[in-house]
């Protein structure tokens, strides 16, 4: 299934003007996911719309927009009111300035989306916008309207496209200094820090994403292949406490020792072709047997052993 655009409109600089489409850039729709059921009869939960005071299930169509003033006071916002203050931007990502990538501090960063030209026309203005960022290795920032709301969005180019990440307002960030005014200012030795920097080291190597799993997606892929196939769930073995560390200094001492030992079978794995990202982790579930015919027999006779889930090639890309 192709993707499907977020939104639509049209990215200006100044004069220049290209019609563009805005895509997800990543998804959690390929994450194994739960309904809610009932335990009596299998059947899955519904939820309604009731009133709060009758218990009335209300529709769609007597269901607006309420701003708690009080405990049940509410003022009500139309759609029509909605509409009558939406922004210039609506339609448009109009750059406002160009600033330096360094100087965005990570906690505004959001969600990335992908910025391409939306049909035949309009490649040359959308080229000349994205060649201009990259020549002043900068990023451009403006604004786009999504599900009715102004967001500020960071634009940079990317390969032969343009990524952008909407950012929060400030009133979104909250201040460290509350969280770490009790933290102690403690006084380092330069051994300890030497030993930390070792261990650093031996840890250090180049960020390859495609390496990361996700244990715990792949241990609910796991439990279902073997419920699905009918095999015992073995309960898992309570994990031995560690321990509190008192010497801070030893503890050091034993994570580097601990490191080196580790480092020969780490240097091996490298070397091993790393296993490929998986675009769908659904496709590691078993298949639904068929209830009929030979099929059917066959499951009865010996029910199907669990498959330990194996990451399979990459397949293309979904728009969350």
């Amino acid at each position: 299934m192709a993707p499907r655009a977020n939104w639509k409109g049209f990215l200006r600089l100044s004069l220049v003007t290209c019609p563009v489409a805005l895509y997800p850039a990543t998804s959690d729709t390929e994450k194994v996911s739960f309904n809610q059921i009932n335990r009596k009869t299998g059947h899955r939960i519904k939820y309604l719309k009731v009133d709060a005071e009758t218990g009335d299930e209300v529709t769609s169509e007597d269901i607006v927009k309420g701003y708690k003033v009080d405990t049940d006071t509410y003022i009500e916002v139309t759609k029509d009111e909605l509409d009558d203050i939406a922004l210039d931007s609506t339609h448009t990502i109009e750059i406002d300035e160009f600033v330096p990538k360094a100087d965005i501090d990570n906690r505004y960063l959001i969600r990335p989306y992908y910025l391409v030209p939306d049909g035949k026309v309009g490649h040359d203005a959308y080229a000349v916008i994205r060649e201009t960022i990259r020549s002043m290795n900068k990023v451009a920032i403006g604004r786009v309207v999504l599900t009715n709301r102004e967001h500020i969005i960071a634009l940079e180019p990317l390969e032969s496209g343009l990524m952008g990440t909407l950012l929060r307002y400030p009133y979104e960030v909250r201040s460290e200094t509350e969280y770490f005014d009790d933290i102690q200012d403690v006084k380092l030795t330069k051994d300890m820090l030497d030993l930390a920097k070792h261990i650093v080291e031996k840890k250090s190597g180049a960020f390859e994403p495609e390496l990361f799993e996700d244990h715990y997606e792949t241990a609910l892929i796991d439990l279902i292949n073997k419920k699905r196939s009918g095999m015992p769930i073995a309960a898992k073995a309570t994990p031995k406490a560690g321990g509190n560390v008192i010497n801070l200094m030893d503890a050091l001492k034993k994570s580097l020792a601990s490191e080196k030992e580790a480092a020969p079978a780490a240097k091996a794995a490298k070397g091993k072709k790393p296993k490929k990202r998986v675009e769908g982790q659904r496709e590691m579930l078993l298949p639904i047997a068929g209830k009929g015919g030979k099929e059917a027999a066959a499951a009865k006779e010996a029910p199907k052993k669990a498959e330990k889930p194996v990451r399979t090639p990459a397949r293309a890309k979904k728009a969350g």
